[in-house]
């Protein structure tokens, strides 16, 4: 058991001190996955209203897909967008292979269907006479959609925390896309494979405190949200 207190020992003093390598991994984590929120949440909640809100043909089979993509391995994912991110694939020539923002585009597939499935459940949960009651006031569609958004935000909010923690925790497409380059394209998660895997159990532990910061941190925000509404 002495090598879990040592890690806890090295740990702590690689994030009082700053260690580069470190940080670099913390850095490269919150970026890519900001910018795959980002465009997750942007295409996710209208795509969620929409599937949720209207009723069309096939609407069944579609849920089906969408719920089945939420089981997606990330592995696969990487696979696929290391094939057309890479030299000989269709968008090779974006230079977007072993980069941050194909890191990023990797993740905001994976976050995708999280978005849209927990979206749709709670706009399928809001109260039906709301739509009625705002176009007996004259609301148009926009308004209708802006207010139904609103009063599922707590919905939204919970699909929000999940797909950011499936983010964050993924290994996959970090690796395969990212290709794991020290100083570069190096995650929390993948940093925590090669050095748990080289016997360097100080920086493995401090990147696993890290992600469980972080996940704490979005939790408690959660928790204010809710409180404030």
């Amino acid at each position: 058991m002495d090598f879990i207190q040592d890690g806890f020992s090295q740990a702590i003093a690689l994030l009082v001190n700053r260690d580069p390598a470190t940080y670099s991994a913390i850095s490269t984590t919150l970026r890519a996955s900001t910018m795959a929120m980002a465009a997750s949440l942007l295409l996710g909640i209208p795509l969620g209203y929409l599937l949720g809100y209207f009723d069309f043909r096939l609407k069944r089979q579609l849920r089906i897909i969408v719920d089945t993509l939420l089981s997606l391995p990330t592995v696969f994912i990487g696979l696929v967008i290391y094939a057309l991110l890479t030299r000989n694939g269709p968008f090779g020539e974006m230079g977007l292979i072993f980069s941050i923002p194909g890191i990023a585009m990797g993740q905001a597939i994976l976050a995708l269907p999280i978005v849209v499935a927990l979206t749709a459940t709670a706009v399928e949960a809001a109260d039906r006479n709301l739509p009625v009651a705002l176009m007996s006031l004259g609301a148009n569609r926009r308004q209708i959609a802006v207010s139904t958004l609103w009063e599922v935000r707590l919905g939204i909010l919970a699909a929000a925390v999940t797909a950011t923690g499936r983010v964050l925790t993924e290994v996959g497409i970090s690796l395969m896309v990212g290709g794991n380059i020290k100083w570069h394209t190096r995650t929390i998660t993948t940093a925590i494979a090669l050095e748990t895997g080289k016997g360097e159990f100080g920086t493995g532990i401090a990147l696993g405190l890290v992600l469980l910061l972080i996940a704490l941190t979005v939790n408690i925000s959660l928790a204010w949200l809710r409180r404030k509404n």
